[in-house]
């Protein structure tokens, strides 16, 4: 059962595994393929099987999570309530996905309070090592771009001297 291997689906019950997996479908994507875009309805959640998927903010600009682990979850607006995902998602390599309807596993959830807590717990969890990363990478790049601020937080342009 590949949602076992998932991070955010450890600890979950049997039972409700099996329900999820029944209504899960798995399909394959070829590089390139853009499964949603920044903006469009949250309605699928994603569980990486094998492959690589880029996520990107602005329209396919700025890459902002490689998703690469089998098991690995994506499309996590779908979850939340939030009614478009927050990222595009591009197909780096051949990728194979688990691909849960939203309205499915939300009724599921519903069903087993306990493991829907587990699975959001864990969603939390993955959400905030990616911010982590995220704080990282910016931290790495204002080091190269130091701006100065004299104390005022406010940049101001250093004076060219001539």
């Amino acid at each position: 059962m590949y949602l076992k291997q998932g991070d955010i689906f450890w600890g979950v019950s049997e039972e409700c595994l099996k329900k999820i997996y029944h209504i899960s479908r798995k399909e394959s994507y070829e590089p390139g393929q853009v499964l949603f875009e920044e903006g469009s309805p949250a309605d699928r959640f994603y569980s990486l099987i094998k492959g690589r998927v880029r996520l990107s903010i602005q329209r396919g600009g700025q890459s902002v999570y490689t998703v690469n682990r089998a098991g690995e979850a994506f499309g996590w607006s779908s979850l939340i309530d939030r009614g478009s995902y927050s990222a595009t998602a591009e197909i780096i390599e051949d990728t194979i996905l688990m691909v849960i309807e939203k309205i499915g596993l939300r009724k599921i959830l519903h069903e087993y309070p306990e493991d829907g807590f587990i699975i959001f717990r864990r969603l939390a969890r993955t959400l905030g090592e990616r911010l982590l990363q995220s704080y990282a990478i910016i931290a790495d790049a204002s080091q190269h771009a130091p701006s100065v601020s004299h104390g005022t937080g406010q940049v101001q342009e250093e004076a060219e001297v001539g």
